[in-house]
């Protein structure tokens, strides 16, 4: 589940004004029956928002995965403003894997950094920046890591002490799993486990995610290069 994202028209016009709606997406993977898809996200938006914020949404299944857009008011029929904060969003996720479970449906929600993913969400206004192409904070970002590369160290910036503990703490529990499940006799699960856990990305900050892309890109261009020079 997230806020929508898609194209911002940012005109003068267009930022006058609080926002009208929320655009939420439901989302599942490939091959989840579409109409059990929509049970699931009628009753979680039917608990959430009746008598409340009005909404509508609609079914989408032009893409592998099936998907449901959802519109909600973003004030309340008692005049309350809706506020999507973090905290919001994963109970909502939680909300909505229940209604998915009561359909048939195998869901859970699961954190992101549980999952073993480690890149960063974007701030909203970042996000639809570099959509465009117009980012002044990534550029800077970009260019800032491009000289500490060229100088021989990169500085992971702020938060790093923060994800390695968060990812010490996710793989002890993942290995007391393991562990469990070897105890309960099931030695192939438990593998299974333990090597999901050795091949998690390691921990990166924002910064070190850009400077792991800027080497990828830099070799890629010097290959290309190699090559024309044959």
């Amino acid at each position: 589940m997230d806020e929508d994202r898609g194209p911002l028209d940012l005109s003068p016009a267009a930022r006058k004004g609080p926002k009208l709606v929320h655009k939420l997406i439901l989302s599942m993977p490939p091959g989840t029956p579409p109409d059990r898809l929509v049970k699931a996200a009628r009753g979680f938006l039917r608990e959430e928002f009746a008598l409340k914020h009005r909404y509508a949404f609609a079914l989408h299944t032009d893409e592998p995965h099936p998907h449901v857009h959802a519109v909600i008011k973003a004030i309340s029929e008692q005049g309350e403003r809706l506020h999507i904060k973090k905290a919001t969003l994963r109970q909502w996720r939680s909300e909505f894997a229940r209604h998915l479970r009561a359909q048939g449906v195998a869901a859970n929600a699961t954190e992101r950094a549980v999952r073993g993913q480690t890149k960063s969400r974007k701030l909203d206004g970042i996000y639809r920046a570099e959509r465009r192409g117009t980012s002044r904070r990534t550029r800077e970002n970009v260019q800032a890591v491009a000289a500490e590369l060229t100088s021989g160290r990169l500085s992971p910036g702020s938060g790093k002490s923060t994800l390695v503990r968060s990812r010490q703490q996710i793989v002890e529990g993942w290995a007391a799993v393991s562990e469990l499940l070897m105890q309960q006799g099931q030695p192939e699960l438990g593998a299974h486990v333990r090597k999901f856990i050795g091949e998690t990305a390691p921990p990166r900050t924002e910064r070190e995610q850009i400077g792991a892309e800027f080497l990828v890109r830099l070799k890629a261009a010097q290959m290309n290069d190699r090559q024309r020079t044959r």
